[in-house]
């Protein structure tokens, strides 16, 4: 598949999972489902918080290509990052567990990573379970 069709592909199923029900709207056309609620009166990180999650990150296909379960949950500093995880964790709280979804221009954008193709949207459950 050529590289503006795979990029198309992926807009398009971004676009069908804005309309499915339970599926809500952050900033810069990332999406996310909530799988559990923590403390809606917890903390919530901010760009300079060090936070400390266990995720899981897939393709649209369904494939893995990194995810801390099974293994001690790590901790990152919130601005170094990409995009789509600094916007989407600053709305979480201690105890959410999210699945959120990014086009490519609030993950890797068009740059292949190890397992990612360019231009692909991001599917991650992302479980907040530390502040600091």
């Amino acid at each position: 598949m050529a590289k503006q069709e795979y990029m198309e592909k992926n807009r398009q199923w971004l676009a069908a999972k804005a309309k499915e029900h339970g599926i809500r709207a952050l900033d810069k056309g990332i999406l996310y489902k909530v799988i559990k609620a923590g403390n809606p009166e917890g903390v919530m990180p901010n760009r300079g918080s060090v936070v400390t999650v266990h995720y899981t990150g897939k393709t649209i296909n369904g494939r893995t290509f990194d995810s801390s379960r099974g293994g001690v949950a790590p901790a990152f500093r919130l601005r170094d990052l990409i995009p789509g995880w600094i916007i989407a964790l600053q709305h979480m709280h201690i105890g959410d567990r999210w699945e959120i979804y990014l086009p490519a221009e609030q993950a890797y954008g068009r740059m292949n990573q190890p397992g990612i193709p360019g231009g692909s949207t991001l599917i991650f459950e992302i479980e907040l379970i530390g502040v600091a």
